[in-house]
């Protein structure tokens, strides 16, 4: 044997073995969500779920196990695939999911994601379903889709109470059955909606999908569907709330995916759609060829019928969206706390600790908010105040919540560096996802424009904001302006619709900073409103200005492995 030959004789530098794997981070798991989110926790004592205290533990520590969080990986790895039809050429409009999405939709249901307010609507109810909500959607997002659905689609169902009694305990049963088949051959079934038409999106006045009556017509009656629709998601529900023309307009029905007889409902799906984000959910194209479905309320009075159902959804989108503002600053926060760079660890830097702490805040601010506006849906029914808040403030929310999560996404994977863009990291997906629900349940501008109309309409949402302010009056003096200038732009009805984004943004910005001064800390409250309220604040994160608490912010905040 030549020395060539034998590796014993090589100088040590020509061996595989180059370096040893140090100053590296580690995954973020077998953690308690739960347990260490201490904003999360205060927010759930507050907001009336005490309560549910056992119990979001429990699955605190479900959401954050390894295994648990690698289902949320394959299901987006493994996409969901269309069958249109069998080998024998039948149709059966399938799609095809990987089990890890079936056990993320089955946990989600077995614990009341989709129902548990209305089956068990005790004080706090929405609060205790909202931070389960936040715990799940931090470990997958895209089968959240037909989550809210199902459980948006309860108060619609409300509307028409033939159709709720038949529909709606199987719609609220702990019961996970992906299974294509009737529904009376099962225990428990999910719900979509199907609003979306080419040539219209968020204007669903425009939308030509045409209902004809068989037989009298009129609510509760059944009618034939013919159109299509451009956007339907999770196309594997049992049933759907549609949108569709009759003589006297725009008008709500049920439509199932399969007929009373058992025979497939002529509900057809074209394609899926090609989407950048919310991979692991299933969105699609179909055509309703005289698909029979049952009006829900009254007619031509769809829109003021499926609002409910669009409300709750608007109000997931927050949460959802709060969700991924924690996962990714947990993200960054536990990456910092292990690498180094130019001797110190990242999580000791100075400018660092600006850019964590300023992320930090952010995702408290909509947690909080998040997590009123679910007390304001738990009291509503016995308080004007709290349902004036909600008419207003969940369009609101929806807008800046939402519209300030992509920008929070890429700053916090640009904390891990390079090693974040890669995909075997959980930050592309959270990237991907973080515009969804900007876009999702109408977008930036329809928002606004809603504000607006529910000032129009109702002028007492106007007083109800201000009120919930009052409490902090004087408490900040930067807040204290914001207020004094709100008031003042919202007098001024001249060219408020160009101005609507701005309205909005500072409405958002007040409610934020007056809920934080009542309820955090000082130095998250005072960091808050000086970052955000007096003007000079950064359009980017990591300029939060001289004196603010960064490591106490950033100790608040950090998640603990072990």
């Amino acid at each position: 044997m030549t020395a060539l030959n034998d590796t014993r004789a090589l100088p040590s530098r020509y061996l595989a073995e180059t370096h040893e794997v140090v100053n590296v981070s580690c995954e973020l798991a077998d953690y308690n969500m739960y347990a260490q989110d201490t904003a999360l926790r205060e927010a759930v004592q507050r907001e009336g779920a005490a309560w549910a205290n056992a119990d979001l533990q429990r699955f605190g520590q479900l959401t954050g196990a390894a295994e648990y969080l690698e289902q949320g990986a394959l299901a987006n790895k493994h996409l969901p695939e269309l069958e249109t039809h069998d080998r024998f050429g039948n149709r059966i409009d399938l799609v095809k999911f990987h089990p890890a999405y079936h056990r993320l939709m089955d946990t989600a249901i077995t614990h009341g994601l989709h129902s548990s307010p209305w089956t068990d609507p005790r004080p706090g109810a929405h609060v205790a379903r909202a931070a389960g909500n936040y715990l799940h959607t931090q470990a997958e997002a895209g089968h959240g889709c037909p989550i809210t659905m199902t459980f948006a689609a309860i108060p619609t169902l409300r509307l028409q109470p033939d159709l709720a009694a038949q529909w709606a305990p199987k719609i609220t049963a702990r019961v996970y059955d992906p299974r294509n088949v009737p529904v009376a051959q099962k225990v428990g079934v999910t719900i979509g909606m199907a609003m979306t038409e080419k040539q219209g999106g968020s204007d669903v006045r425009a939308n030509t999908t045409q209902a004809y009556p068989v037989g009298q017509g009129g609510p509760g009656q059944m009618y034939e569907l013919v159109g299509h629709k451009y956007f339907v998601s999770a196309p594997m529900c049992d049933a759907f709330l549609v949108l569709a023309q009759t003589a006297k307009g725009l008008s709500c029905f049920l439509l199932p995916r399969w007929r009373p007889d058992g025979s497939k409902n002529p509900m057809q799906v074209l394609r899926l759609k090609k989407k950048m984000g919310n991979a692991s959910n299933a969105s699609s194209e179909t055509e309703l060829r005289g698909a029979l479905a049952w009006m829900v309320g009254e007619e031509g009075r769809g829109v003021r019928n499926i609002i409910e159902m669009v409300a709750m959804t608007r109000f997931d989108c927050m949460v959802g969206s709060s969700a991924g503002m924690r996962m990714a600053l947990s993200q960054a926060l536990h990456h910092c706390a292990h690498r180094s760079a130019f001797g110190k660890r990242l999580v000791e830097q100075p400018l660092m600790q600006n850019v964590l702490a300023d992320l930090a805040l952010e995702s408290e601010a909509a947690m909080v908010l998040s997590l009123r506006m679910a007390r304001a849906l738990d009291e509503r029914a016995d308080s004007r105040h709290e349902d004036l808040l909600v008419r207003l403030m969940t369009a609101v929310g929806k807008y800046w919540i939402c519209k300030r999560t992509p920008q929070h996404a890429y700053e916090a994977m640009e904390c891990i560096g390079g090693s974040g863009v890669m995909e075997d990291s959980m930050f592309p997906r959270l990237f991907r996802e973080s515009p969804v629900n900007a876009i999702w349940e109408g977008s930036g501008n329809v928002q606004c424009l809603d504000v607006l109309r529910a000032m129009a309409k109702e002028p007492e949402v106007v007083q109800a904001f201000f009120d919930e302010l009052r409490p902090t009056q004087g408490q900040n003096p930067h807040l204290d302006a914001q207020v004094r200038a709100l008031a003042q732009e919202i007098k001024e009805p001249a060219g408020m619709e160009y101005r609507a984004r701005h309205v909005v943004e500072r409405m958002a910005l007040a409610m934020q900073a007056s809920l934080l001064l009542r309820v955090a800390p000082d130095f998250v409250a005072d960091a808050f409103c000086a970052s955000r309220l007096d003007g000079q604040g950064s359009f980017h994160y990591g300029a939060l200005p001289r004196g603010a608490q960064v490591q106490a912010i950033i100790e608040r905040a950090t998640p603990r492995v072990g």
